[in-house]
């Protein structure tokens, strides 16, 4: 009896690890037959912007900045029914190219932007981009290659820590948006910082009201046109480490050495009476 109990043990073992393994990968792969688009129409000293999406429990966060990196406008807005709209007054802007960005959470398919000319506080430019047509994950990750260019962003930080270290790389010199928002959408600080080289690394500070939710909170780089994110857990204001690539090298030992024990100790898969 003593060796069914421990046979039942370690299959139990197993097939949690290859579930949990199993929910990772879907994870990875949802969303992957869907995507959104964005467009802005511009007539005279407004420009129409307007996109869908199949998100449409999720609000998106529009983010305007000048070719300088200065931010313009920051936004939400609603997604109901698939659909989002909002208009920005250009009367007042200086002459130049604007940046409007729009994303959904940290796939590259929920996050375009397209550039708008301003002169004389009107703009005529008609712009649209889209990754609807997008139907595998390979397609996703080259739109998401081709948003990126030469901008790289990492984040994470220590287990319990109130802290998050972020860090990348870029291939210009303009100044670097970082935007930060909460696993409801809301936006929950905005900052700028200006790269070293070709390098770029600040701290971002969790805790207090604006952190109170529970979840996956989207840390967005903006560099002009170009764009990377990263999504770091936060559970009562601590940072909560991704399940990673060590961790699953941890598990798979541990999965190899029951094996291994079981075999030795000569426990059956097949009770014996």
């Amino acid at each position: 009896m003593n060796s069914r109990r421990h046979t039942i043990t370690s299959l139990s073992i197993v097939l949690l690890a290859i579930t949990i393994m199993s929910v990772s990968a879907i994870g990875q792969n949802a969303y992957a037959s869907a995507g959104m688009s964005l467009s802005a129409e511009g007539s005279g000293a407004t420009v129409t912007i307007s996109g869908d999406t199949d998100r449409s429990d999720q609000d998106a966060t529009m983010v305007v900045t000048a070719s300088n990196g200065n931010i313009v406008t920051v936004g939400q807005l609603s997604t109901s029914g698939g659909h989002y709209s909002t208009t920005l007054n250009v009367s007042a802007l200086d002459d130049g190219t604007y940046t409007i960005a729009v994303n959904q959470g940290s796939s590259g398919k929920y996050s375009l932007s397209v550039d708008v000319d301003v002169s004389g506080g009107s703009s005529s430019s008609s712009v649209s981009v889209s990754n609807m047509v997008a139907a595998s994950e390979e397609d996703a990750g080259a739109v998401e290659l081709t948003s990126l260019g030469g901008l790289q962003l990492t984040a994470g930080g220590m287990e319990g820590s109130t802290t998050i270290d972020v860090s990348g790389t870029t291939d210009r010199s303009g100044d670097i948006t970082l935007t930060v928002t909460a696993p409801n959408g809301n936006i929950v600080t905005i900052s700028q910082i200006s790269p070293s080289g070709d390098s770029f690394a600040t701290t971002i500070t969790t805790g207090g009201a604006l952190w109170s939710q529970d979840g996956m909170y989207t840390i967005k780089a903006v560099q002009g046109s170009l764009w990377k994110t990263a999504e770091v857990e936060v559970i009562d204001g601590h940072v909560i480490p991704e399940f990673g690539v060590i961790a699953a090298m941890i598990l798979a030992v541990a999965i190899v050495s029951i094996i291994v024990v079981t075999a030795k100790t000569k426990l059956s898969l097949v009770p014996r009476y």
